[in-house]
């Protein structure tokens, strides 16, 4: 008896030894593929609706605009099943048109297995999702364009989806990731212009271009020879507000708000508050809004005290609740002539957010953006762009349409990583933009007059008030 008993738990001591090794292998598995090994576990950006990094219409990325038909057309392209996948795609934008996403893993199932040329558009998901959703609707434009076109001579544009969750150290992994892909051509991204800084090493290293469509800090301005951007930097987005503020409004002191956690936020700042001093103005106050002891209506006070005329919010999109605060204060106060200080914006603050919640509060505001769809009367891309999407596209959208259209002529012309450099650093680059020709100064900077807007009532828009030119 005690001989058997001794056989029945040295069994059972070997099942559970088997278990344990098994667990053990399986997690080793896990914890050590590739987009397992992309985060750490230390970051915040291991989230159950991210379940990876990277997409080319496998898996979804967005779970807030899944559909039965979406999730069924990237089973179908699991299963190397394009027919199948390009009838869900559809009926799913029959369903949702607006959603960039499932355009874009349409356009890639209807390319099938033939050769393509092959770019990554990297966007922040967790962290701002209309913005990465407004980023990817031009890169889905674009794309859809180029291939309905016929492609890049003859062959199709295949787009990559990636997350970087608008952190730096996901970011650099995400890059090194790209760079190791040989089929990547090029990348449209990043986010932030901190992300975007934090990435360039990785991406020269791999003679991988990039091209972000809404980094605007200064500081990326000559970083890379391999570091572009399509969107204006701050430096004219800076005297484009001190000029208006100067010599269009002849006012001299100005308070200034801004996000010293934000390298987008403080480079406008930078900019901002130089040029005012440049034309003769005067900053009478600089108030963080991430300080913790912040306060909208102290700090309000303390710039009327000091005799300001003027507001500048160079917030960021964190920090948009609280520049808003001193919009809706600034609704409350008349000076001695009875009126309101004057506000102006970064383009951060060009946002539905700011209609809905401000609207009649932020009346009058004007703020710098590298494009409107209003600003030049006759322009096709914002008529095809609201066919496409059912929706008014804003200038995240055309910026990062322009993005892949300047790497489609740079790939058209010499479709290597290299090639791809030489041809948007060479002098004579050209291509078609959203309402502008693009052309890159050595910098990598893109020379486009910014537009300033303001906000009025709607004539026509579904919203209250809305952004419009000033003449």
């Amino acid at each position: 008896m005690y001989q058997n008993n001794e056989t029945k738990l040295l069994g059972l001591s070997l099942m559970i030894s088997l278990a344990l090794v098994s667990g053990c292998l399986w997690w080793f598995k896990v914890t050590t593929s590739p987009l397992s090994m992309l985060v750490s576990k230390n970051t915040s950006s291991e989230k159950a609706s991210i379940p990876n990094y990277l997409s080319r219409g496998d898996h979804i990325l967005f779970s807030d605009s899944t559909t039965l038909e979406k999730q069924l057309g990237v089973e179908a392209v699991t299963a190397v099943n394009y027919d199948e996948a390009v009838v869900k795609f559809t009926e799913s934008l029959d369903l949702h048109a607006d959603d960039p996403e499932a355009l874009i893993y349409l356009n890639n199932a209807r390319i099938r297995d033939k050769p393509s040329h092959t770019i990554a558009a990297v966007v922040s998901i967790s962290d701002d999702l209309n913005t990465a959703k407004d980023i990817l609707r031009g890169v889905a434009q674009a794309q859809q364009e180029i291939n309905q076109a016929g492609g890049i001579k003859g062959i199709p544009l295949k787009v990559l989806i990636a997350n970087d969750d608008n952190n730096p150290k996901v970011a650099k992994k995400l890059a090194s990731k790209l760079v190791s892909n040989p089929e990547i051509l090029a990348v449209v991204g990043n986010f932030t212009s901190k992300v975007t800084q934090a990435t360039a090493d990785s991406y020269e290293s791999g003679k991988l271009v990039t091209i972000s469509p809404i980094s605007t800090s200064v500081k990326l301005s000559g970083i890379s020879d391999f570091v572009f951007r399509t969107v204006p930097n701050d430096f004219l987005a800076g005297r484009a507000l001190a000029k208006h503020m100067v010599q269009d409004l002849k006012q001299h002191n100005v308070a200034v708000f801004y996000n010293s956690q934000s390298e987008s936020s403080q480079s406008l700042k930078s900019e901002f508050v130089t040029a005012v001093f440049l034309k003769g103005g005067r900053v009478v106050s600089e108030f963080d809004v991430s300080d913790q002891n912040f306060s909208a209506a102290k700090s309000f006070k303390q710039a009327i005290n000091r005799g300001a005329q003027v507001l500048m919010l160079g917030a960021d999109s964190s920090s948009l609740d609280q520049v808003l605060n001193v919009v809706q204060l600034n609704s409350k106060h008349r000076n001695s002539l009875g009126q309101q200080l004057v506000i102006l914006a970064g383009n951060q603050v060009y946002s539905t957010k700011t209609l809905t919640v401000a609207g009649k509060d932020a009346e009058g505001m004007v703020v710098a953006l590298p494009w409107h769809p209003l600003a030049k009367p006759g322009s096709e891309f914002p008529k095809t762009a609201y066919q496409l999407w059912g929706i008014d596209v804003n200038w995240r959208t055309a910026m990062a349409y322009d993005a892949v259209q300047a790497l489609s002529a740079g790939i058209r012309r010499n479709p290597t990583r290299t090639g791809v450099q030489q041809e948007l650093s060479a002098p004579n680059f050209f291509a078609r933009g959203a309402a502008a020709p693009i052309r890159f100064f050595p910098s990598g900077d893109r020379y486009q007059p910014v537009k300033l807007v303001t906000i009025e009532p709607s004539n026509s828009s579904s919203l209250e008030y809305e952004f419009v030119p000033i003449p």
